[in-house]
This record gives structure tokens, sequence and C-alpha cells, in this order.
């Protein structure tokens, strides 16, 4: 990705922008995301990742789709490649794509990692849901829930487990 000439001064002025996000009108916040991405050079996965964020914030899936997947595929690395599977997934889940969703957080679960595992077992949870899958939904959530609760997490997880035993509650 080319960054603009100040990208630390980019990303400050993106998050104000954030900060605005139901306080002031939705074209308005649209038009406004959509010049900060036109800063960056033609088709900048993180242009495009935000840009989706906006329109899928805004529960416009259909718009967001394809602007998630562009910003995967155009590259888009780090937290924000972690960020654009998860809300990719969830824009799936809500436009009635269940098994494509579980397939792209069960993809992501085999990633490296990080502070976004519990939103990508939580994504999932509610995908397993909708496929009529709610023990298992149950399993995963319980499982992960477990780590962070002060006390009983070792009864939790067991429980987890056995809801879902062929699954681990990672």
């Amino acid at each position: 990705m080319s960054e603009p000439s100040d990208w630390d001064e980019w990303e400050q002025r993106l998050a104000l922008q954030w900060a605005d996000f139901g306080r002031i009108d939705a074209g308005l916040f649209i038009e406004r995301l959509d010049a900060l991405a036109a800063e960056l050079p033609h088709r900048d996965p993180v242009g495009l990742f935000e840009r989706a964020s906006a329109q899928d914030s805004l529960g416009h899936e259909a718009d967001a789709e394809p602007l998630y997947r562009q910003a995967l595929a155009g590259g888009l690395s780090g937290i924000r490649r972690r960020r654009a599977t998860i809300q990719l997934a969830s824009t799936l889940r809500n436009l009635g794509r269940i098994d494509e969703s579980i397939t792209l957080l069960e993809v992501e679960r085999t990633m490296p990692s990080d502070e976004l595992d519990d939103a990508v077992s939580a994504f999932l949870a509610l995908s397993l849901v909708d496929a009529g899958r709610a023990r298992e939904a149950a399993g995963l959530a319980l499982g992960r829930l477990a780590r962070h609760l002060p006390r009983y997490n070792r009864s939790l997880k067991h429980y987890a487990e056995t809801l879902v035993p062929d699954v681990s509650v990672k």
C-alpha cells in the first residue's frame, strides 16, 4: 500500500470521521469516508476496507460486500485484514449466505492468534445459529467465554466441550 505523506495524520482524520458516526447524516458520513479513501492510491486496500466498513455500518451490506472482497484481494494486511474478514463474514450472514460466512470464519480461526480471536468465534457462533447448529454455537461461545471468567473456567470449558465434543472450543 502506498501511504499518504503523513500516514498518522490520515489515520487521525479517519478516526475523527468514525467518531462522528451516528452523529451526522449518513450521506455526509459516506461522503467524508469516500473523500478520505480517495486520498489514497486508486483501489488501495485500506481505502476499500474503510469504504466497505462505512457502507456496512449503515446497513448497506450489498454495497459493502464487493468492497471488502476487493480490499482482501488487493492485499489488505494486518489487523485490518482480520477485521475485513470478520465483517465480510457478518455481511454474508446478513445477506443470507450462511455457509459462506461459516467457511470464511472457520478458516479465520486457523490464522495466528490476536485480540480478535473472540470476535471471530462470536460471529461464527451467530452464523452457526442461523445454520441450525445452535448446540455447536453455544459450545463455541461458552468455550471462548470461559477464558474470561474470574472463576469456573475449567468447568465451563468442560461443559462447552461436551456440547461440541469433536470441535475444539479454541
